[in-house]
């Protein structure tokens, strides 16, 4: 999937994720692709509530190797 930028959360832990998450999604236009890496495992019920609140979609989630990866189309 084609994203328009990537965040690497990695080793971060709740709620940095999340606040890097936004910082950087916010620098993007409506309709952009922001791929975000993590390692911490509430990342993906946090980053899922959280996109939805924004009015942001989550395209698509995986986990690869301990990390998980989330596409999140700007709203």
């Amino acid at each position: 999937m084609n994203a328009t930028k990537v965040l690497d959360a990695k080793g971060l832990a709740c709620p940095m994720p999340i606040v890097k998450t936004k910082k950087t999604i916010n620098e993007l236009e409506s309709g952009q692709v922001l791929e975000i890496h993590a390692t911490d495992k509430g990342a993906k019920s946090d980053l899922t509530a959280w996109a939805k609140s924004g009015g942001h979609e989550l395209l698509k989630d995986i986990e690869e190797d301990g990390v998980l990866k989330f596409w999140i189309k700007k709203g």
